[in-house]
């Protein structure tokens, strides 16, 4: 199965992706962050609620309630956040785009690119995601570290047949 096969597009992601390609681009990759990425704040949020019901019910106190909506709020902001963020491989370059009110474009020109690693943590096994190291050969890159990335071997697979001409001739 290929890795375009697995991308399922909403049209707001679809046009928040094709306003920054140029026109002889072709959208080749593009995908969310794993959701992995929002676990920590989940795990949070869930915490301050069970801390908050405790309070509430042993001491009467319900004041840590207005904390918790603020926990609530930050989630809210960071699947938000998560929602718009795209990992872009065209042919010609690799893009992160991001942010919410400020949105950021990093870019570096695929012909650039003379190194990909991937980093696989245990729990990044587990959960289904891995870390791409992009290396270049400028000194500065607006583009090194990419965390949190699904289907990290097909994507691998898919961008090092693109940066050095490889082709997979598997028959799946």
């Amino acid at each position: 199965m290929n890795v375009q096969d697995m991308m399922v597009f909403r049209d707001a992601g679809s046009r928040t992706v094709d306003k920054y390609l140029m026109s002889y681009e072709g959208q080749v990759i593009a995908v969310r962050r794993h959701p992995a990425v929002l676990l920590q704040a989940a795990a949070e949020t869930l915490a301050g609620l069970i801390l908050s019901a405790l309070v509430h019910t042993y001491t009467g106190f319900p004041l840590l309630w207005f904390p918790w909506l603020l926990v609530v709020g930050r989630l809210v902001w960071k699947v938000l956040t998560w929602s718009i963020e795209f990992f872009l491989v065209t042919e010609h370059r690799v893009m992160l785009i991001s942010g919410v009110l400020n949105r950021k474009v990093a870019m570096m020109p695929l012909a650039k690119v003379e190194d990909i690693k991937l980093d696989r943590s245990p729990i990044g096994r587990i959960l289904g995601y891995g870390e791409f190291e992009i290396e270049s050969a400028g000194d500065k890159q607006a583009l090194r570290n990419v965390t949190y990335m699904p289907y990290p071997e097909q994507l691998y697979l898919e961008i090092s047949s693109m940066i050095f001409g490889a082709e997979d001739e598997s028959p799946d």
